[in-house]
Protein backbone atom coordinates (compact mmCIF):
# COMPACT_ATOMS: atom_id res chain seq x y z
CA UNK A 1 0.00 0.00 0.00
CA UNK A 2 1.21 3.19 -0.46
CA UNK A 3 0.32 5.84 2.30
CA UNK A 4 0.48 9.51 1.55
CA UNK A 5 0.72 12.42 4.28
CA UNK A 6 -0.81 15.64 3.84
CA UNK A 7 0.48 17.89 6.14
CA UNK A 8 1.22 21.89 6.97
CA UNK A 9 0.02 24.43 8.80
CA UNK A 10 -3.34 25.11 10.41
CA UNK A 11 -5.30 26.79 7.40
CA UNK A 12 -3.76 26.01 4.67
CA UNK A 13 -6.13 24.18 3.30
CA UNK A 14 -5.27 20.28 3.61
CA UNK A 15 -8.35 19.39 4.49
CA UNK A 16 -10.13 21.31 1.08
CA UNK A 17 -7.22 19.73 -0.68
CA UNK A 18 -8.22 16.12 0.42
CA UNK A 19 -11.82 16.34 -0.34
CA UNK A 20 -11.15 17.37 -3.70
CA UNK A 21 -8.54 14.26 -3.96
CA UNK A 22 -11.32 12.34 -2.57
CA UNK A 23 -13.83 13.53 -5.11
CA UNK A 24 -11.21 12.49 -8.17
CA UNK A 25 -11.60 8.86 -6.55
CA UNK A 26 -8.78 8.53 -4.16
CA UNK A 27 -8.99 6.90 -0.86
CA UNK A 28 -9.14 9.45 1.83
CA UNK A 29 -8.48 9.42 5.98
CA UNK A 30 -9.67 12.68 7.56
CA UNK A 31 -7.72 14.18 10.07
CA UNK A 32 -8.11 13.30 13.79
CA UNK A 33 -7.25 16.40 16.25
CA UNK A 34 -10.30 18.59 14.68
CA UNK A 35 -12.72 15.52 15.79
CA UNK A 36 -10.75 15.00 19.05
CA UNK A 37 -11.37 19.14 19.70
CA UNK A 38 -15.02 19.16 18.63
CA UNK A 39 -16.22 16.08 20.97
CA UNK A 40 -13.97 17.53 23.98
CA UNK A 41 -16.05 20.59 23.83
CA UNK A 42 -19.57 19.23 23.07
CA UNK A 43 -18.25 17.61 26.57
CA UNK A 44 -18.07 21.19 28.13
CA UNK A 45 -13.98 21.55 27.53
CA UNK A 46 -13.31 24.75 26.52
CA UNK A 47 -9.45 24.30 25.30
CA UNK A 48 -8.90 20.77 25.05
CA UNK A 49 -5.46 21.18 24.02
CA UNK A 50 -4.73 22.12 27.22
CA UNK A 51 -4.62 18.70 29.04
CA UNK A 52 -1.63 16.40 27.89
CA UNK A 53 -3.80 13.59 27.49
CA UNK A 54 -5.07 15.12 24.38
CA UNK A 55 -2.33 13.81 22.76
CA UNK A 56 -3.55 10.26 23.12
CA UNK A 57 -6.79 11.02 21.85
CA UNK A 58 -5.63 11.99 18.71
CA UNK A 59 -3.50 9.54 18.36
CA UNK A 60 -5.85 6.81 19.11
CA UNK A 61 -8.24 8.18 16.24
CA UNK A 62 -5.61 7.88 13.69
CA UNK A 63 -4.51 4.77 14.41
CA UNK A 64 -8.09 3.35 14.34
CA UNK A 65 -8.68 5.35 11.00
CA UNK A 66 -5.78 4.34 9.48
CA UNK A 67 -6.37 1.12 9.83
CA UNK A 68 -10.23 1.48 8.03
CA UNK A 69 -8.50 2.11 4.66
CA UNK A 70 -7.72 -0.11 2.77
CA UNK A 71 -7.23 1.11 -0.66
CA UNK A 72 -3.83 0.79 -2.44
CA UNK A 73 -3.59 4.37 -2.78
CA UNK A 74 -4.15 6.59 0.46
CA UNK A 75 -3.79 10.47 1.26
CA UNK A 76 -4.18 10.97 4.67
CA UNK A 77 -4.72 13.93 6.27
CA UNK A 78 -1.71 14.77 8.87
CA UNK A 79 -0.64 11.44 10.78
CA UNK A 80 1.26 10.15 13.93
CA UNK A 81 4.49 12.23 13.04
CA UNK A 82 2.06 15.51 12.71
CA UNK A 83 1.15 14.31 16.61
CA UNK A 84 4.56 14.47 17.81
CA UNK A 85 4.76 18.22 16.02
CA UNK A 86 1.86 19.10 17.89
CA UNK A 87 3.19 17.28 21.43
CA UNK A 88 6.52 19.41 20.55
CA UNK A 89 4.58 22.71 19.64
CA UNK A 90 2.34 22.40 23.11
CA UNK A 91 5.39 21.36 25.21
CA UNK A 92 4.10 17.81 25.90
CA UNK A 93 6.01 14.58 25.93
CA UNK A 94 6.39 13.78 22.31
CA UNK A 95 5.10 10.07 21.45
CA UNK A 96 7.92 7.51 20.19
CA UNK A 97 8.19 7.08 16.34
CA UNK A 98 6.25 4.41 15.28
CA UNK A 99 7.43 1.57 12.69
CA UNK A 100 7.32 2.91 8.81
CA UNK A 101 3.86 2.88 7.73
CA UNK A 102 3.35 5.39 5.54
CA UNK A 103 5.13 6.62 2.04
CA UNK A 104 8.45 8.68 3.01
CA UNK A 105 7.69 11.61 0.64
CA UNK A 106 4.99 13.74 2.43
CA UNK A 107 3.06 16.43 0.83
CA UNK A 108 3.45 19.44 2.70
CA UNK A 109 0.69 21.90 2.29
CA UNK A 110 2.40 25.40 2.14
CA UNK A 111 0.51 28.26 4.11
CA UNK A 112 -2.22 30.53 2.65
CA UNK A 113 -1.01 33.85 3.92
CA UNK A 114 -3.69 33.62 6.52
CA UNK A 115 -5.36 31.96 9.09
CA UNK A 116 -9.33 31.44 9.19
CA UNK A 117 -10.22 31.18 13.28
CA UNK A 118 -12.99 28.22 14.39
CA UNK A 119 -13.98 26.64 17.08
CA UNK A 120 -10.94 23.99 16.72
CA UNK A 121 -8.48 26.37 14.98
CA UNK A 122 -7.68 29.24 17.34
CA UNK A 123 -4.36 29.83 16.03
CA UNK A 124 -3.08 33.04 15.10
CA UNK A 125 -1.46 33.02 11.91
CA UNK A 126 2.22 34.25 13.72
CA UNK A 127 1.19 30.77 15.65
CA UNK A 128 0.69 29.11 12.33
CA UNK A 129 4.29 29.46 10.86
CA UNK A 130 6.00 28.64 14.13
CA UNK A 131 3.67 25.25 14.15
CA UNK A 132 4.60 25.31 10.56
CA UNK A 133 8.35 24.91 11.23
CA UNK A 134 8.01 22.62 13.88
CA UNK A 135 6.17 20.03 11.44
CA UNK A 136 8.57 20.76 8.93
CA UNK A 137 11.38 20.09 11.74
CA UNK A 138 10.07 17.29 13.48
CA UNK A 139 8.96 15.28 9.51
CA UNK A 140 12.95 16.34 8.62
CA UNK A 141 14.01 14.95 11.59
CA UNK A 142 12.53 11.39 10.88
CA UNK A 143 13.97 11.14 7.59
CA UNK A 144 10.68 12.15 5.94
CA UNK A 145 11.42 14.02 2.36
CA UNK A 146 8.58 17.03 2.04
CA UNK A 147 7.30 17.84 -1.33
CA UNK A 148 6.01 21.16 -1.12
CA UNK A 149 2.69 22.54 -2.64
CA UNK A 150 2.62 25.72 -2.95
CA UNK A 151 -0.30 28.03 -2.29
CA UNK A 152 -2.74 27.98 -5.39
CA UNK A 153 -6.09 27.11 -5.78
CA UNK A 154 -7.48 23.26 -4.59
CA UNK A 155 -7.47 22.01 -7.92
CA UNK A 156 -4.53 23.49 -9.03
CA UNK A 157 -3.10 21.72 -6.07
CA UNK A 158 -4.90 18.37 -6.55
CA UNK A 159 -3.46 18.61 -9.98
CA UNK A 160 -0.26 18.91 -8.40
CA UNK A 161 -0.18 16.18 -6.16
CA UNK A 162 -1.60 13.42 -9.16
CA UNK A 163 1.13 14.70 -11.59
CA UNK A 164 3.83 13.51 -8.59
CA UNK A 165 2.02 10.31 -8.22
CA UNK A 166 1.95 9.98 -11.90
CA UNK A 167 5.61 10.97 -11.95
CA UNK A 168 6.69 8.41 -9.03
CA UNK A 169 4.90 5.75 -10.32
CA UNK A 170 5.57 6.04 -14.33
CA UNK A 171 1.97 6.36 -15.06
Amino acid sequence: MRRYILTGTPGSGKTALLRALEVRGHCVVAEAATDVIALEQARGVAEPWTDPSFIGKILALQRARRQWATAPLQFHDRSTICTAALARYLGYLEPAPEPEFYQRQVFFIRNLGHVEKTAARRISFAEALEFEAVHEQVYREQGYELIDIPPAPVETRADLVERYLRLATGT
